[in-house]
C-alpha cells in the first residue's frame, strides 16, 4: 500500500489545518491508520490512530480535544483535522498503515507515506 500525505502548510497559532492521507489501493480499507509527527531535533511521536472501520480511535494526550482523525474507505483516504493549533504542533506529519488492529507504536506499521510539513507561527 502506497500512501501520500498532503495538506500541510503555514498557519497562525489558534488556526486549523486538515491533513489527508491517500492510499494507492483498496487494501487500505483493511488497514489501521495512524498519524505520527516529528518536530525539529526530536524523535517521531504518535499523534492518532483509527481502525479499519473508523473506530478504535486513540489520540496522544497532547492533541486530545484539538485533533480529530477520520477515514473514508470509499475514497481510500484518511484525514487529520487539526484545530486550535499551537507552535509546539510544528512538525513533519506522516501517515502510516498496518493490517488489522491499530497501534501507537511506529515500528508496527508496515506502510508509510512521505511527510507533510506543518508550521504553526506564534
Amino acid at each position: 500500500v502506497q500512501l501520500q500525505a498532503s495538506g500541510g502548510g503555514l498557519v497562525q497559532a489558534g488556526g486549523s489545518l486538515r491533513l489527508s492521507c491517500t492510499a494507492s489501493e483498496r487494501t487500505f480499507s483493511r488497514t489501521a491508520v495512524a498519524w505520527f509527527r516529528q518536530a525539529p531535533g526530536k524523535e517521531r511521536e504518535f499523534v492518532a490512530t483509527i481502525d479499519s472501520t473508523g473506530g478504535g480511535i486513540v489520540y496522544a494526550d497532547s492533541v486530545t480535544g484539538r485533533f480529530a482523525i477520520s477515514r473514508d474507505n470509499a475514497k481510500n483516504s484518511a484525514h487529520l483535522q487539526m484545530n486550535r493549533l499551537k507552535p509546539e504542533d510544528t512538525a513533519i506529519y506522516s501517515c502510516a498503515a498496518r493490517l488489522y488492529e491499530p497501534s501507537r507504536y511506529e515500528r508496527s506499521y508496515q506502510y508509510w507515506g512521505q511527510g507533510t510539513l506543518v508550521t504553526v507561527s506564534s
